[in-house]
């Protein structure tokens, strides 16, 4: 579209409309019904800081034996120093007394904090909440409204796993409204975990014990609890009881962890700063007992004689491998069992992710909250067929470890994982072909990319005229930005694409990240199409869907003007038509 194209203006969208909490949208397309939850009174809270009503519910406490976890972190956080100043025989100066003493210091501190939270804190599970008391000089009373709940995760550090203790982290969209935290209980039994799960995600609302009962349970199943039991994965020689699945409800495991997945998550940018926090982690453990790393690389070769070229190489070289190492041993830690599960009860789906080595972690998320899907493919990765896949769901912040439901992983895998979460059947959003956008989108990233570059070497080009800065330094970066800036206004364009599949639609861009966004219209609350001088004069238009879950809008940049009232329409059903039919004619 050229610029001399005069295209009407597309007035504001509608009021965005109210999305149901809990029941999905009518073309969702399920293949499984989906009970409706009767939702809370308009416009009450998601997570309350007033009692509610006292419905005669006994309060709990959180499990005993936090304590005895407790006891044995203080412990281990002194093993260093009895082993540095008893074993080694290290001269005790300020350099190795003082890294022993916090670390002494900061084990006692969470040991005794966490007793006093242990003393101090109540919750209990209602008909409508779920509710904690907690807090020795300041009180504190939450609650969460059952049928406002997003997720549920569990996990269990190292320690709490020796002493059967998981960590309950539940929940309720806060995150994107009123920026509150989730509503946590540290520590309960791994049997209470289970029951917690069960009842808030609704799969056993109706037929879950009393909490009464769930303590009992908790107590019975702590006797038979041992540090070899994972609850992220089946023991060998048979089911965990507090791990089942209870009866009546259907497990389909959708994807596993493979091994090979750790080349595609062990090069990064972030391998720098994994190796820079070894080296200083190293440094001082080792300084704590008297060894001095900075002498023993000095010996390692003659730097003098390699120079500071060689010697900077070495350096970047040694923290890349480092940083590699470090990565890969991070992912198969982070990641190991790694399954990925759809489990069908009486009241809806749950998807469930379960992985972790020393730290195990569950995520139950409940399906009827879903709303669409994302698959990111880093620039660096692109060329190796490399996603990563997530999926966009009411109350759940992008940047929680709920929306992730693989790890970095082949782009087929991740398109068929996704099609299976989705339940997409013959309207495969991520497969459906892309209508490509106009080459005006090129030309507007084209010129940013020349700008760019232009500025940037006409500023150091005068810095070189007017200090000691070398010419050269300009005459270099000039061809360098703008090679790159091409690169990636070339790849920015080719990235761009949407469509309309079914009751989904899908918008792509991203030049460094280009991600694929999958959206149900019966999800969308708000559309807006927004013209900047530049994309007037060149005929263009970006469409904003707004929704209550994920980012909270999604962008269909840099489409044809014409085309961007047919698609804010197809996006919000109804929602502009009325808008266009009462435009008057432009003159």
């Amino acid at each position: 579209m050229t610029a001399e194209h005069t295209t009407p203006a597309v007035p504001p969208p509608a009021a965005p409309r109210a999305e149901p909490p809990t029941a999905p949208p009518a073309d969702a397309g399920r293949a499984a019904p989906v009970a409706d939850v009767p939702g809370p009174p308009e416009g009450a809270p998601l997570v309350e800081e007033t009692p509610p009503p006292d419905d005669g519910t006994p309060w709990q406490r959180l499990d005993g034996r936090m304590i005895g976890a407790d006891a044995l972190r203080v412990l281990l956080s002194m093993a260093p120093a009895a082993v540095a100043l008893l074993v080694v025989g290290v001269e005790p100066d300020a350099g190795v007394v003082w890294p022993l003493a916090v670390l002494a210091a900061w084990g006692a501190f969470k040991a005794v904090r966490n007793t006093v939270r242990w003393a101090t804190t109540r919750y209990r599970l209602t008909d409508d909440y779920l509710e904690r008391r907690t807090g020795l000089l300041v009180r504190s009373h939450r609650s969460i409204r059952r049928e406002r709940v997003r997720s549920v995760d569990g996990e269990a550090r190292l320690l709490q796993r020796l002493f059967g203790l998981r960590r309950v982290k539940v929940g309720a969209g806060q995150m994107n409204t009123a920026m509150e935290s989730a509503l946590v209980l540290d520590a309960v039994s791994r049997a209470a975990a289970r029951d917690l799960h069960a009842r808030l995600l609704g799969e056993d609302r109706t037929t879950g014990p009393a909490p009464a009962a769930t303590s009992a349970a908790a107590s019975a199943a702590a006797a038979t609890d041992t540090a070899a039991t994972d609850t992220a994965r089946t023991p060998v020689g048979g089911e965990d009881p507090a791990a089942a699945p209870p009866a009546g409800r259907a497990t389909r495991q959708l994807s596993r962890l493979r091994p090979w997945w750790v080349v595609y998550n062990c090069f990064s940018v972030w391998g720098l700063l994994m190796a820079a926090g070894l080296a200083w982690g190293g440094w001082v453990t080792l300084g704590m007992f008297g060894f001095n790393a900075f002498a023993w690389v000095r010996g390692l070769a003659d730097w003098g004689a390699i120079g500071v070229p060689g010697t900077v190489a070495a350096a970047v070289l040694a923290a890349w491998a480092l940083g590699v190492v470090g990565l890969a041993v991070n992912f198969a830690t982070t990641y190991a069992h790694f399954r990925l599960e759809r489990t069908t009860g009486e009241h809806g789906d749950v998807l469930r992710t379960t992985q972790g080595l020393f730290r195990t972690q569950e995520i139950n998320r409940d399906e009827n909250r879903l709303r669409g899907a994302t698959l990111s493919e880093p620039l660096l990765w692109r060329w190796l067929r490399v996603a990563d896949p997530a999926i966009i769901t009411t109350g759940l912040s992008v940047w929680s470890s709920a929306s992730a439901i693989l790890p970095r992983c082949p782009r087929e895998h991740a398109r068929s994982v996704l099609t299976e979460v989705l339940r997409a059947g013959e309207d495969n959003p991520l497969r459906a072909p892309l209508r490509r956008h106009p080459a005006g989108a090129l030309r507007r990233r084209l010129v940013w990319a020349v700008a760019v570059a232009a500025t940037a070497t006409a500023v150091l080009a005068w810095l070189a005229a007017t200090t000691a800065l070398p010419h050269a330094v300009w005459w270099v970066t000039g061809p360098v930005l703008l090679t790159a800036g091409c690169g990636l206004a070339v790849a920015g364009y080719r990235s761009l694409g949407h469509s309309f599949a079914g009751p989904w639609v899908v918008v792509r861009s991203g030049a460094v990240n280009r991600a694929t966004s999958v959206l149900r219209t019966g999800a969308v609350s708000g559309v807006r199409v927004r013209q900047s001088l530049f994309q007037r004069r060149l005929g263009l238009a970006t469409v904003t869907v707004s929704t209550a879950a994920g980012y909270g809008a999604y962008e269909a940049v840099d489409l044809a003007a014409p085309r961007a009232a047919e698609f804010a329409d197809r996006a919000l059903p109804g929602g502009v038509a009325a808008f266009l039919e009462a435009e008057p004619p432009a003159r």
